[in-house]
């Protein structure tokens, strides 16, 4: 059975809402966030990423980043940038990149169901991200950014959705300079919320497309305040975070990549001439998506590569073990990197496919050792390895679009 309840939103005035809304704090450094938010008092980066608004002396997880997001955020409603709506409801969120759409129901989703695995994940979090959300939701007192989850598609939350969509104007209707096009309803009819109540509680099961960190933070802030205040009823908002839930067909995986500091000690030719006892080399003559399963473009020293996968380093092997990320990890990564734990080792990084195989060859032309642009994971594999209570390797999905923040809030004591 899935929760969902809904909320008294904490959202911008219409006239406002393109410059609040940002990115999520997560896909860009810091650096880029303040490129981002120059010249725009409004925008939702000031919240997510404050460091942005200290001097760069200021450690990215120093308490003053904390206490400034705090204050921005309630600063931004003092102003009137921001309101909270007066009575609980739910939320469409609609986005169209590139003439697809998807359509999620902007709600609260229970803690302990999460702690149950009723809201299943696939991937491990890093400490380091978990440690710096759990502080930044628990001074903020906000879930300031959602959780992006997903359901196996159930044809009567559609309609109850799509119904209301066709006979309601929406609060906000806007497109971001990336062209995608963002447009947010008010879903205020009492008996269409009952309703999608009772029929989310037909679901068994819900999955965290994207945002493992926030999840996990969420939970963290609620326990912690448990703890606090033992005898909160349990219709407490602690007890419950932010999520936006989409329909499984609705979502588009793109590729994330990886990038190796260095080559372990190794020339390129070295490399290549281990990588050559594992993989089919091909060099191209330029780069390409991979869209087949066990093949890879790979950027070295200059020159771009087809990297093919025998069916022996995968066939009979379990779902999480067939992936492309997983062969590549537990072929390459680790025996020949020496990264073990991609987790917590910072000789790799990670990049989505929105930004482009650009990005890799300009990381490794700067100094970088090596790119890898990966197969996208498809949505089949993710609920088959969340269903399995298995664990995807780190970044193995990068889902587009991205959720913008500041277009709702979640106070935690309200």
């Amino acid at each position: 059975m899935a929760v969902v309840r809904p909320f008294k939103a904490v959202r911008p005035v219409p006239e406002l809402v393109a410059k609040v809304a940002s990115l999520p704090y997560d896909v860009m450094n810091r650096k880029e966030a303040g490129e981002m938010a120059k010249g725009n008092p409004y925008s939702f980066l000031r919240v997510v990423r404050a460091e942005i608004d200290l001097p760069d002396s200021v450690d990215d997880y120093a308490d003053e980043v904390y206490e400034k997001g705090r204050e921005r955020l309630y600063s931004m409603m003092d102003e009137g940038v921001l309101k909270q709506d007066e009575k609980p409801e739910f939320y469409i969120y609609r986005q169209i990149m590139k003439g697809r759409v998807q359509t999620g129901l902007v709600a609260t989703v229970s803690v302990d169901e999460y702690l149950d695995n009723t809201i299943k994940k696939h991937e491990f979090t890093r400490k380091d991200k978990e440690v710096d959300r759990t502080r930044h939701f628990d001074v903020c007192d906000a879930h300031t950014e959602p959780v992006f989850l997903t359901y196996r598609k159930q044809n009567a939350v559609n309609t109850l959705i799509n119904d209301f969509i066709k006979f309601n104007d929406p609060v906000y209707d806007f497109k971001t300079d990336d062209g995608i096009t963002h447009i947010f309803w008010v879903l205020d009819d009492e008996e269409v919320i009952d309703k999608l109540v009772a029929q989310f509680e037909a679901i068994p099961y819900l999955y965290i497309a994207d945002g493992h960190h926030r999840s996990a933070t969420s939970a963290n802030v609620g326990l912690k305040r448990r703890e606090e205040y033992p005898d909160s009823p349990k219709g407490a908002e602690f007890n419950y975070f932010l999520a936006v839930i989409f329909p499984d067909e609705d979502l588009f995986i793109m590729d994330y990549n990886r990038v190796a500091k260095d080559l372990n000690g190794m020339t390129a030719d070295e490399f290549l001439d281990k990588l050559g006892a594992i993989y089919e080399i091909e060099p191209v003559e330029e780069a390409f998506h991979p869209h087949k399963k066990a093949q890879m473009c790979m950027y070295l020293d200059g020159q771009w590569y087809r990297l093919t996968a025998p069916k022996a380093l995968f066939e009979g092997l379990d779902p999480v073990s067939r992936l492309d990320v997983s062969i590549l990890q537990n072929n390459v990564l680790t025996p020949l990197l020496a990264i073990d734990d991609p987790r917590t080792s910072d000789r790799i990084d990670f990049v989505g496919g929105i930004r482009g195989l650009d990005e890799l060859k300009r990381r490794v032309d700067d100094g970088w050792g090596v790119a890898f642009a990966m197969c996208p994971t498809t949505m089949d594999d993710l609920l088959a390895i969340a269903d399995a209570d298995m664990i995807m390797p780190p970044k193995s999905t990068w889902f587009e679009p991205k959720l913008r923040s500041g277009l709702f809030v979640h106070l935690i004591s309200d």
